[in-house]
């Protein structure tokens, strides 16, 4: 072949090699973006139906929120208030409000002293003795020889603590804490029979007792229950020790946080993470829907949005919503509104998180507070 033939087969040649090169990378840029934006909404997709379960379940409940008792539309209206700040949920926060200060009230005036709190706890402690099922068993015999724990602990304590997130306290508050005073908690906190009867229930109440300054017994209590509940032996729990486990682990986070209220660090209860992340698919496989929420909750609290703990537990509860009824049921399948409130309230939360936030209070809502129910009064 001729010298000049060849020369202009070589130019072609190297015309050609950049286009095709550009159009294989062209092609490689249009792959990627399609990928990328495919993934992109694929994302949105599942987000969206995170949202819309959401929204479901919260329009099933607050079309017939004020049918539900004080203590339920409180429940969902100060938990939903904490989510999303909005002034709509003020009736329910109120109601909430007026069922903390009725019963300070009455603690005020009719069951103060070690007398009137005997008569009281016997009162409590009796309307176990006809329950059969495993949980009302271990709390009446963890709970018999100190009944007072039932007042103390499961009814003045937790009034006292939401007054105070509200910024609020009893206009006889001196006297309600001098009656916490008179007890020694950790007796409470540290009894083994009592953690696996009251495993969440405790949780609370030492840091209700830290938040109000009063005896902080919450590393007592942490070192009692992991000696309660050593991990090695899950296996051998029942299915109502396991939940209790469980449940009590989630309300550690949550009371931290003064429900929903300061975000928490992942390593200041590592173990906790830790466990979770371990044990995920035996909690799925093991516990209720509302604890298995309460996890997926936990790492939320943590800023561990992306964790794939939380995307499992959100999957399991979309999967568990009965459509018919836009709400998530009991094991059993009910759909009652007033038993399911707290397990919905919760899948709500999960599906679609948004934020912790230091709420309702005193001064940074008083619209909130323009009218308080008798015996509340600012900090």
């Amino acid at each position: 072949m001729k010298p000049s033939v060849l020369k202009s087969l070589s130019n072609i040649k190297l015309r050609i090699i950049p286009v095709i090169s550009s159009i294989l990378l062209t092609g490689l840029i249009v792959s990627t973006a399609v990928k990328a934006t495919s993934s992109s909404v694929e994302s949105s997709v599942v987000t969206s139906t995170f949202q819309q379960d959401a929204n479901m379940i919260r329009d099933t409940y607050e079309s017939q929120l004020y049918t539900l008792p004080a203590f339920k539309s409180g429940h969902y209206g100060l938990r939903m208030y904490r989510q999303t700040l909005d002034s709509k949920y003020n009736a329910a926060v109120w109601s909430d409000m007026a069922r903390v200060a009725s019963r300070l009230n009455k603690f005020a005036t009719e069951v103060h002293t070690p007398e009137q709190i005997a008569v009281y706890s016997k009162q409590r402690i009796d309307g176990y003795l006809d329950e059969k099922d495993e949980r009302s068993k271990l709390r009446y015999a963890a709970t018999k020889n100190m009944p007072e724990y039932l007042y103390l602990g499961v009814d003045l304590l937790g009034s006292m603590a939401r007054a105070n997130e509200y910024g609020l306290k009893h206009r006889e508050d001196e006297k309600l804490r001098n009656v916490i005073e008179r007890y020694d908690f950790k007796k409470y906190a540290t009894n083994e029979a009592m953690i696996k009867a009251w495993a969440a229930q405790i949780a609370n109440q030492v840091y209700w007792l830290r938040q109000l300054g009063e005896q902080d017994v919450v590393d007592d209590f942490i070192m009692a229950f992991k000696k309660a509940y050593p991990d090695n032996q899950d296996s051998q729990l029942s299915a109502y020790l396991f939940g209790n486990k469980i449940y009590g682990l989630t309300h550690i986070i949550f009371a931290a946080s003064e429900y929903y209220q300061h975000p928490i660090k992942e390593q200041d209860y590592q173990w906790v993470f830790d466990y979770y992340r371990q044990n995920i698919d035996t909690i799925i496989e093991r516990a209720k829907e509302d604890v298995i929420a309460e996890v997926g909750i936990n790492f939320l609290l943590a800023g561990l949005d992306n964790d794939p703990v939380v995307l499992k537990t959100r999957k399991v509860i979309q999967n568990a919503i009965n459509r018919e009824h836009g709400i998530v049921p009991s094991v059993s399948g009910g759909v009652g509104l007033l038993d399911g409130e707290h397990r919905n309230t919760l899948a709500i939360m999960l599906l679609d998180w948004k934020g912790a936030h230091v709420a309702p209070t005193y001064k940074q809502q008083p619209d909130v507070f323009s009218s308080m129910p008798y015996g509340l009064e600012a900090k």
